[in-house]
């Protein structure tokens, strides 16, 4: 167990260096050439190289930018910067949609058939949320190496817009009114059929974290629903039906909310520890059905685990950071993390996945074998070897 005077031996070695190091850096001041003192955007620093990559996807159709993955190794707290959002665009580039020509429509079940441009939209009662979004096909492959591969394809950000229960509200939807059928304005029409009680808790959403959205986040206007998987959060939205039953369109596909997840950050794959001694784990914890009520962790491969402690704020349908004081003793080992949400939904172990699906645990692992109640969701294990390194350890 890490104690506070392993703490501060941690600190006491490593002031000195920390102290030298300062002392000798070069710091320009007021550099009016710098194009960072001239940006009226703002710009970040050259030495924050954090960045999204494909995910290796071929059915893209503007190079590597069509499905990308989130630096989760390279991110603090639990707001995903929109610049390194995960993507998942399925080979449809961001239409470029002039704000002031926008137009919203809400038909069908309704008793008044209404439209909306976006600064009408604006003129609405407004919310702000936290909340993560994450992909369907966020699973690791093989191949992977850092939690960027195995789970990059979930971000979460701060969501403002328009409740969909106040437009709902203005439409007045008829008693038959069950489902809604929302439509994207990319190249293909992205829809999406979603239950009316579960969309009545979404946001219309035009702001992401105090900004527009970006082209690629749906710029002007998306449906964002705490806990429903990317594929339901359609963007560019331009057209909301409400009708009585879901539509079998072209890209429809159905699932349930997602289940609880958690990953270690720090230290994971491609890591390198600097050697024996004191270190804080720190991950994410998420769900789609609730808030995180505990995270475990295990440093000895799963044989023994101690509660993290959560990082405030630990919102519903959000990432939540846990963190671990760890003492390394430079042996090799494994890290996993487990969570539990406030529903009772615990993550589960290959084994215990195994055996409800009646697969093999090479089948899960590769997820070969699907269910609408087993989104890939496992315990994660990384293997810390006695030189530092940090591997993935599903494969073994």
């Amino acid at each position: 167990m890490t104690t506070l005077k392993d703490r501060r031996r941690f600190l006491k070695t490593s002031a000195g260096v920390s102290l030298l190091a300062g002392a000798t850096s070069a710091v320009k001041a007021h550099d009016t050439t710098n194009p960072l003192a001239r940006s009226g955007y703002g710009a970040r620093s050259q030495y924050d190289t954090a960045v999204r990559i494909s995910d290796g996807g071929s059915n893209c159709s503007f190079a590597s930018d069509c499905n990308t993955l989130t630096p989760l190794q390279d991110l603090v707290g639990i707001i995903t910067p929109p610049p390194l959002h995960f993507n998942s665009a399925h080979g449809a580039f961001p239409p470029d949609i002039n704000p002031d020509e926008f137009t919203l429509y809400i038909h069908g079940l309704v008793e008044r058939p209404l439209k909306f441009s976006l600064a009408e939209l604006k003129r609405l009662p407004f919310i702000s949320r936290i909340a993560h979004i994450e992909c369907e096909a966020n699973y690791p492959a093989e191949s992977d190496i850092t939690v960027q591969h195995t789970h990059g394809k979930v971000s979460c950000s701060e969501w403002t817009g328009v409740p969909v229960s106040v437009i709902m509200e203005e439409c007045g939807v008829k008693p038959e009114g069950t489902w809604i059928v929302c439509e994207g304005m990319d190249r293909d029409l992205h829809s999406k059929s979603i239950p009316l009680a579960s969309a009545m808790d979404g946001i219309l959403a035009y702001g992401q974290n105090g900004a527009p959205l970006m082209p690629h986040q749906g710029f002007p206007l998306r449906i964002m629903i705490p806990g429903a998987g990317g594929f339901s959060n359609v963007k560019w939205l331009h057209r909301i039906k409400v009708t009585d039953e879901p539509y079998l369109t072209p890209s429809e596909r159905f699932s349930k909310p997602f289940s609880v997840k958690s990953v270690i950050t720090y230290p994971s794959g491609g890591q390198q520890l600097d050697g024996r001694g004191y270190y804080t784990i720190s991950g994410m914890a998420w769900s789609g059905r609730g808030a995180i009520k505990t995270v475990d962790v295990s440093t000895d491969g799963g044989n023994t685990w101690q509660p993290a402690r959560l990082e405030e704020p630990v919102l519903d349908k959000a990432i939540t950071r846990f963190s671990l004081p760890w003492v390394w003793d430079g042996s090799e080992t494994v890290l996993k993390s487990r969570a539990l949400d406030d529903a009772g939904n615990i993550q589960p172990t290959p084994e215990e996945v195994s055996e409800k699906l009646g697969a093999s645990i090479d089948d899960v692992k590769r997820n070969r074998v699907r269910s609408q109640d087993t989104q890939w969701n496992m315990i994660f294990p990384w293997r810390v070897k006695t030189d530092g390194s940090v591997h993935v350890d599903l494969w073994t």
